[in-house]
């Protein structure tokens, strides 16, 4: 990558962070302004243009960076799996690592996942299908499952950890606490159900 390059990346990479930086729990995407967003950046608002086209596609890009994020630690997760331990409790600690470092990133997913954009819809609901198909992956690889008694098992717990983080972004330590050891046994109850039932299925 040439320097021009690099320059041009490295001021991309700063309008995201920037506009990472400016949401909260009282501030949402959709409340941010083109001039904030540059003013944070230190960049003038002509400068924006050279990198997104409007403020919706600069949203989308957080959209698939947030969900990255997310599917990146889960594969971590998987890894510190793989050396040993428990698959639900390594999952459930690292997801809620990632609310706790991350909570503005989950927030954005969960907000556009039900807002006014259909764009940004579209692009949350790509993200969870992302994270989806890489747990059934999982699941039939470990677990020698059919691939689509696998999918509904996965797409049953992510429903469970979304919910749950949800809940978990305005918990204290002590609730957060509570929240994860409730859901490793929802985890663990779905996982016990659903392999009484595939082996009612097997011939």
């Amino acid at each position: 990558m040439g320097i021009r390059a690099e320059q041009k990346e490295k001021t991309r990479r700063t309008l995201i962070e920037s506009a990472f930086r400016q949401l909260s729990a009282e501030r949402s995407f959709s409340s941010l302004s083109l001039r904030e967003v540059c003013r944070e950046a230190g960049l003038a608002p002509t400068s924006f243009y050279r990198h997104f086209k409007d403020m919706e596609e600069l949203g989308l890009t957080l959209v698939d960076e947030g969900g990255l994020t997310l599917r990146q630690l889960m594969r971590q997760a998987r890894q510190r799996i793989a050396d040993g331990g428990s698959v639900i409790q390594i999952s459930v600690k690292t997801f809620m690592e990632f609310i706790d470092n991350s909570p503005d990133v989950f927030r954005l997913l969960l907000r556009e996942r039900s807002g006014t954009s259909v764009a940004f819809r579209q692009a949350v609901a790509r993200e969870i299908q992302h994270f989806t198909a890489e747990l059934t992956d999982y699941l039939e690889e470990r677990q020698h499952i059919r691939r689509d008694y696998a999918l509904l098992q996965a797409q049953t717990m992510v429903t469970l950890v979304f919910s749950a983080g949800a809940e978990a972004l305005d918990m204290n330590d002590v609730e957060r606490s509570a929240l994860a050891e409730r859901m490793i046994l929802q985890l663990r109850m779905v996982a016990k159900g659903a392999d009484a039932y595939y082996k009612t299925k097997r011939p």
